[in-house]
């Protein structure tokens, strides 16, 4: 068993740590390298399930520029501030009382500007290399982006490289001037567009500026969405200086250190279908209970919240697994609840066709097991009621909400109706539209992003349904920021709808269907990690698994990704 400590606060707030095991996450790094996806050193964060609403924490306005009245006796002293400086840093910046901004860098006895080599930073602003979501390439070396700003892009590259003025004059402070056709300007709110109606086309923008519709590429294998990430060797956090005659310092005229505070970030990974049913467990009892866990368990344990739907409940009495089963009435043993402190669980997710499968009693069973451990859960509960409500986490100031519900009988005809919450009976939740059109907004108006997740119909095809299309578009309508899809065994495309990420479907994570589906469409899956940064969802990453027999994925290789990426991408209409 991997330590996976929990306190229970008396005031009914639970807080979550997670105890990176370094053994496995050395195994990881290795896997990582090899298949060409590495994640960060972990780090340990605390996480908070808030039992009820709170007011949002107040938010810093921006101060413009404070140019302060001369002394009569005394002439003020110059600042020159270099006219591309970001305009996150310039908004913040003010001036002490006896400083006034100089008309140019000759006549200022202070100086902000980028540094130059040997000099000690003031400040290192991070930008990012990016791209249009449906995006294959992952990252390049520094060494071939600055090819292509001198007009010698290798083929891995889209290019001209979009930018806007500011950025492009940074980085020629930086790198020297581009070669004539190496970079185009756009005004920053062009971007985006631009690029995706230009395809394939890369940017480097701000990070401040990034949303989810872009995809971040590593540069020399590094990106500012992960965990470990460091300013000093990351090739795209530039650095800026104060200096001049003058002791004026960085404090006096609240220059930022930096546009990235690693305690303002927070990540989610998304899963899809558990079971720990059939074959699945067969393995588990022969090969170790933690098994599956050997590649997936590091990633998931470093990331700040990690959700998992599990569809099927624990049973003291539940048999031996076997190979194969003749019904669809699932249970599992208490024991496996091991797996699931193995992938750093944080959040289950309960509406699951298969949760009453067992009965009242081992539903409930199960319900308290979450409880003794301190794992909030949602789309499903005790009564209709508890099922229905959302639960609030709290993470590095990042306020997320999670709900979710299943189509229920009317949809999904095969379900016996009694896997549903009652008034008087536990079950998953009943998607409850009209509830959900209400408590969306008024998650959102507590400060709330949302993510929104559906046990809908499923289906073995890369193209999501119209049903899909359909349920998933009201949700992302009332103002969810993600929607995921936790039924589906065979993984579906994405579209990005009223503002909000849609993954009609991710696939298996714990389950087995190895060589199941046609063209072994069943072996792939998806896990999404998301990016928060400052009350923001910014970002998501896609991690590609394959599952290597009944009870284990690992991470797919470089030219596996590459194929899949390119058929979930086309199936999206991209």
């Amino acid at each position: 068993m991997l330590p996976h400590p929990h306190r229970i606060k008396p005031w009914g707030l639970v807080q979550l740590r997670k105890t990176p095991w370094l053994a496995i996450l050395f195994i990881f790094l290795v896997t990582s390298c090899r298949s060409g996806y590495l994640t960060p050193t972990p780090a340990a964060t605390a996480l908070q399930v808030l039992t009820e609403p709170t007011a949002s924490p107040p938010q810093t306005t921006a101060t413009s520029i404070l140019l302060p009245t001369p002394s009569p006796t005394q002439p003020p002293i110059r600042v020159w501030l270099a006219p591309f400086l970001p305009e996150r840093m310039r908004s913040v910046i003010t001036l002490p009382a006896g400083y006034s901004l100089a008309d140019s860098q000759d006549v200022a006895e202070a100086l902000l500007t980028v540094a130059a080599q040997g000099q000690a930073p003031s400040s290192r602003w991070v930008y990012a290399l990016v791209a249009p979501f449906p995006t294959v390439t992952d990252g390049v070396s520094l060494e071939q982006l600055q090819a292509t700003w001198n007009g010698a892009p290798p083929d891995v590259f889209a290019n001209p490289l979009l930018m806007d003025a500011s950025t492009r004059d940074v980085l020629t402070a930086l790198w020297g001037a581009p070669a004539g056709d190496a970079v185009t300007v756009l005004p920053a709110e062009e971007l985006l567009d631009y690029a995706w109606s230009n395809q394939p086309s890369w940017a480097i923008i701000p990070f401040e500026n990034l949303e989810p519709r872009w995809k971040v590429l590593t540069v020399d294998g590094k990106s500012p969405l992960w965990k470990g990430f460091t300013l000093s060797d990351y090739p795209l956090a530039i650095p800026f200086v104060l200096s001049g005659t003058t002791s004026l310092s960085a404090e006096q005229i609240n220059l930022p250190q930096t546009n990235r505070d690693p305690s303002r970030l927070t990540s989610v990974a998304m899963t899809g279908v558990t079971a720990m049913v059939r074959s699945t467990a067969f393995s588990m009892e022969q090969k170790g209970i933690t098994y599956p866990a050997e590649y997936i368990g590091p990633l998931l344990l470093e990331t700040d919240i990690t959700h998992i739907s599990n569809e099927i409940p624990f049973s003291p009495d539940c048999p031996y697994p076997a190979l194969t089963q003749d019904n669809l009435v699932f249970c599992s043993n208490p024991s496996y609840i091991d797996l699931l402190k193995a992938v750093g669980t944080d959040i289950v997710e309960l509406t699951g066709d298969h949760f009453m499968d067992y009965g009242a009693e081992a539903t409930l069973y199960t319900l308290q097991m979450y409880k003794d451990l301190g794992w909030p859960y949602y789309g499903g509960g005790a009564n209709a009621e508890e099922a229905r409500q959302p639960v609030r986490l709290q993470n590095n100031g990042n306020k997320i909400a999670f709900m979710g519900c299943n189509v229920g009988c009317t949809v999904k005809n095969e379900i016996p109706c009694d896997a549903i919450a009652t008034d008087t009976h536990p079950g998953a939740a009943q998607c409850d539209f009209d509830y959900i059109r209400t408590e969306i907004p008024a998650l959102r108006d507590e400060g709330y992003q949302v993510i929104f997740t559906f046990q809908h119909r499923e289906y073995y095809t890369y193209t999501a349904m119209p049903s899909l299309v359909n349920d998933f578009g009201l949700v992302a309508s009332a103002g969810a920021a993600i929607i995921s899809g936790s039924q589906a065994h065979q993984p579906h495309g994405f579209a990005f709808e009223n503002g909000a990420y849609i993954h009609y479907g991710l696939g298996n994570l714990l389950f087995d269907q190895f060589g199941y589906c046609a063209n072994r469409a069943c072996d792939d899956a998806f896990i999404d990690r998301h990016v928060f940064y400052d009350g923001r969802y910014i970002s998501t990453e896609l991690i590609t698994l394959r599952f290597v027999d009944f009870a284990q994925p690992r991470f797919m290789t470089v030219e596996e990704r590459r194929q899949f990426l390119e058929t979930i991408f086309s199936a999206s209409g991209w």
